[in-house]
C-alpha cells in the first residue's frame, strides 16, 4: 500500500470530535500499529467513530456491534464501510484482519473467550489493538487511578465529554488478570497502563505461522 501523509494522520486521530475517556486513546492507534493498514476490524464499533477514522488509511474497514441500534447508525453515517450487527465471539466476519482493534469491550465477554478470539481473527504479521478498564489489584494500579482522577476534571473541562448510545458496562476483571491471561494467550503482548482509569494491550501475531499459547 502506498505511504500515507503523517499530517492527515496526525489531524484525523487527534480531533477533539467525540471526546471521551475511551476515544481519548484513538489517537495512540497510529503510534502502537502505523498504518496504512490492509483489512481493519473494529470489535464493539458502536456508532462507528474509530471505523470512519480508519477508512482513509485502510484498504477494507469492518465494524462489528451486538447493539443494533448503533450499527444502523453507523451504517447510516458511513454507507460505504461494512458493519455487522452480531456477537463478535461467533459471527461470520470474514477475517483474518490486518489490524484488530477493541476498545473498551474486552469486557464485555468472557476474558479467556475474548483474548483467544481476538488472536484468532489476527493475520499472520497483524496487530491486535485492545484498549479497556479493570478493578485494581495492586499499589501500582491505584496509584494510576489516583493520577486519572486528577487529570479527568480539567480535561473534562477542556474537551467536554461525549456519551455514546451504545449500553455501558463496567468492567470486572482485575488488572493483574488481564496481564497474566494475555501474557499467556498472547506472548510478546505490550501491557500498559494510562490514564482514565485504562490499559492497554498491543499484540504483533508472528508472521511466520508460528504457533502461539493455546
Amino acid at each position: 500500500m502506498p505511504a500515507v501523509d503523517a499530517e492527515a494522520v496526525r489531524r484525523t486521530f487527534r480531533t477533539a470530535e467525540c471526546w471521551n475517556h475511551n476515544t481519548h486513546y484513538h489517537r495512540f492507534l497510529p503510534r502502537w500499529a502505523p498504518p496504512p493498514w490492509g483489512r481493519v476490524l473494529d470489535v464493539g464499533c458502536g456508532e462507528g467513530l474509530l471505523t470512519r477514522r480508519v477508512a482513509p488509511f485502510a484498504h477494507e474497514v469492518v465494524g462489528v456491534d451486538a447493539d443494533a441500534g448503533a450499527v444502523a447508525l453507523a451504517r447510516d453515517l458511513a454507507p460505504a464501510l461494512t458493519y455487522v450487527h452480531g456477537d463478535a465471539l461467533t459471527a461470520d466476519l470474514g477475517g483474518p484482519f490486518d489490524l484488530v482493534t477493541c476498545f473498551m469491550v474486552l469486557h464485555h465477554m468472557d476474558l479467556d473467550a475474548g483474548l483467544r478470539r481476538l488472536r484468532e481473527l489476527v493475520a499472520p504479521g497483524g496487530a491486535l489493538v485492545v484498549v479497556g478498564g479493570a478493578q485494581p489489584s495492586g499499589p501500582l494500579d491505584y496509584w494510576w487511578i489516583l493520577l486519572g482522577t486528577l487529570a479527568n476534571w480539567p480535561a473534562r473541562l477542556v474537551r467536554g465529554h461525549w456519551e455514546p448510545s451504545v449500553p455501558l458496562r463496567e468492567s470486572h476483571e482485575t488488572y493483574g488478570r488481564i496481564w497474566r491471561e494475555s501474557a499467556r494467550l498472547l506472548p510478546g503482548v505490550r501491557f500498559r497502563h494510562h490514564l482514565y482509569w485504562r490499559y492497554s494491550l498491543v499484540w504483533r501475531a508472528p508472521a511466520d505461522g508460528e504457533a502461539v499459547a493455546r
